[in-house]
């Protein structure tokens, strides 16, 4: 019994302390923080831009809105590590900064993962419900990506575009 005591006290003292440990916010400010979003070099719809705000931005972009339990270890550590992992495979604040190869397949990607509901991850419309697609968002957001694609093949040769196969 004593030894179980002691457990739980030390847990609870790590617990406490990691407490002071926390990741660094992904929250940009300031004009050079939209530079290079998505909206500087591509048109983006007001319906289409709220959907990206309720669905994608948290975790593909470089502004975060953060829950209430973000502010608890290891939650915390969790969360940094998703917001990180989704900004490096798109990041619409960095968007501009994408070459034109890299711009047309990630909205190619978008627009694949979104239809096929993949996006947003089930993890994160399990808490957030209003991040849940309906059809019709679906339908903006394949649109969207697809105009965007069809302008860009208009303008650029298709090579440039597309990954040359070997």
């Amino acid at each position: 019994m004593k030894f179980l005591k002691k457990l739980l006290l030390v847990l609870l003292l790590v617990f406490i302390v990691i407490q002071f440990i926390r990741p660094a916010k992904n929250i940009a400010s300031g004009p050079e923080a939209y530079a290079k979003d998505i909206t500087t070099v591509h048109a983006v719809p007001a319906d289409v831009q709220a959907i990206l705000k309720k669905a994608c931005n948290d975790c593909h972009s470089n502004n975060t809105v953060y829950p209430w339990y973000n502010n608890i270890q290891p939650v915390a550590w969790w969360l940094a590590n998703h917001v990180n992992e989704g900004k490096r495979s798109l990041n619409f604040s960095e968007f501009a900064g994408y070459s034109l190869r890299r711009q047309y397949k990630k909205l190619d990607e978008v627009n694949e993962l979104v239809k096929k509901e993949e996006m947003p991850l089930s993890s994160y419309t399990w808490i957030h419900k209003d991040a849940k697609l309906t059809e019709a968002e679906r339908l903006a957001i394949a649109n969207w990506t697809t105009a965007i694609r069809d302008s860009m093949a208009s303008v650029y040769p298709k090579d440039s575009l597309e990954r040359k196969k070997p």
